[in-house]
């Protein structure tokens, strides 16, 4: 038979150990967000640096042009990648329009001809029609 009180001790422990995890993990948590602050702070301390005395004032940039290189070469790269993409699906005629019907049988670099209409081989040594595997 347990003694008197055993549930309650054993409930007080559970708590305990419970407490004492979650003290560590919050205690680890902050250790490393502490130590990526400092690191964070160290590492952007170099660009509070002035320009040394011997170089030039550099210009002031122009901000239609930092507009035009941050937002328009993202832009300009989309479009040639765009046009990689649906260009020669485009050129052969084929729909590339949402919701268009699937492509049944496609055998990709293949000919153009039905597969009725490919060559079968003619003789038994003709290599034409197969895969002349072996077994």
């Amino acid at each position: 038979m347990p003694a008197p009180g055993a549930d309650t001790i054993a409930g007080v422990t559970t708590l305990i150990t419970a407490f004492a995890v979650l003290a560590r993990r919050a205690r680890v948590a902050l250790l490393a967000l502490g130590l990526a602050g400092t690191t964070v702070l160290l590492g952007a301390a170099p660009a509070a640096a002035d320009v040394p005395v011997g170089w030039s004032d550099p210009a002031d940039v122009n901000p239609l042009m930092a507009l035009l290189l941050i937002v328009g070469l993202p832009l300009l790269g989309l479009l040639a990648l765009a046009a990689m993409i649906y260009g020669p699906p485009l050129a052969r005629g084929e729909r590339v329009a949402p919701g268009a019907p699937a492509v049944a049988n496609q055998w990709i670099g293949g000919p153009r001809r039905k597969t009725g209409e490919l060559a079968g081989p003619d003789t038994e040594e003709s290599q034409a029609g197969g895969s002349s595997a072996r077994w």
